[in-house]
């Protein structure tokens, strides 16, 4: 599989580790330095661009790589606001959209606990909700895109609350997101249920980043051949 990896910092080098230890091809790597040549490749150049640039950029690729018909594999978070242009332009282009706010086999399984935990708890409103999430201080976008999932899928179990802040104490229709950025931790994200007697907690916990990159590189080879907005659900299905 021929890959362009449009961002190339960290996580764009583990990606191309990984995705060469798995036999693929990065024909191009697109950066701040040489952000232009994305305009000049084709989808008979490239299979598939897997995209982790910064909040600032993404858009913009990721419209030029819809507008090209060349799969795109989006991991970064800051930009959502708009996600639904994003949608209607891989439908009229008929081209492949897919997207996560985190790419971790692990984080994603933590997204179904938190659903289903939120359920259990939503009747009993004697506890107060608490999220939190801590990444490496280079991270640009705050509250982190997995803790917004995180936070949706509270939202999803209380029909009382319908929006999420960061970093302020929440009204009684808000879930709270309490983000730090601390040294290279690369990503702790958890939920509490706190009540005057007790407390129930989830926590996840990433290592590395391999786990987040090995998941963008399985995406890549999953979306051959498939058309439309796609995501980790899909996937994991």
């Amino acid at each position: 599989m021929r890959i362009v990896l449009i961002g190339y910092g960290k996580m764009g080098r583990e990606i191309e580790r990984l995705a060469i230890g798995r036999g693929h091809e990065i024909v191009a790597k697109i950066d701040i330095d040489n952000a232009a040549d994305l305009t000049s490749l084709t989808s008979n150049d490239v299979d598939v661009a897997i995209e982790f640039s910064n909040p600032a950029s993404a858009f913009l690729n990721i419209m030029t790589c819809i507008q090209k018909q060349i799969p795109v594999i989006c991991g970064t978070t800051g930009w959502l606001e708009k996600k639904q242009e994003v949608e209607a332009a891989t439908e009229a282009h008929q081209s492949t959209f897919f997207y996560a706010s985190n790419y971790s086999i692990g984080v994603n399984l933590f997204f179904r606990l938190n659903k289903m935990l939120a359920s259990l708890m939503a009747p009993h409103k004697e506890y107060a909700i608490y999220t939190n999430e801590i990444h490496h201080v280079e991270k640009k976008d705050s509250p982190s895109g997995t803790a917004i999932t995180i936070a949706e899928g509270i939202m999803e179990a209380y029909s009382e609350k319908d929006k999420w802040v960061n970093n302020q104490i929440p009204a009684a229709n808000e879930v709270a997101i309490w983000s730090q950025r601390e040294s290279i931790k690369p990503g702790t994200h958890t939920v509490k249920y706190i009540s005057k007697v007790d407390q129930i907690e989830i926590t996840h916990d990433a290592f590395s980043r391999e786990g987040f990159a090995l998941g963008a590189v399985i995406a890549a080879e999953w979306v051959k051949d498939k058309k439309g907005v796609l995501g980790m659900d899909d996937m994991l299905k």
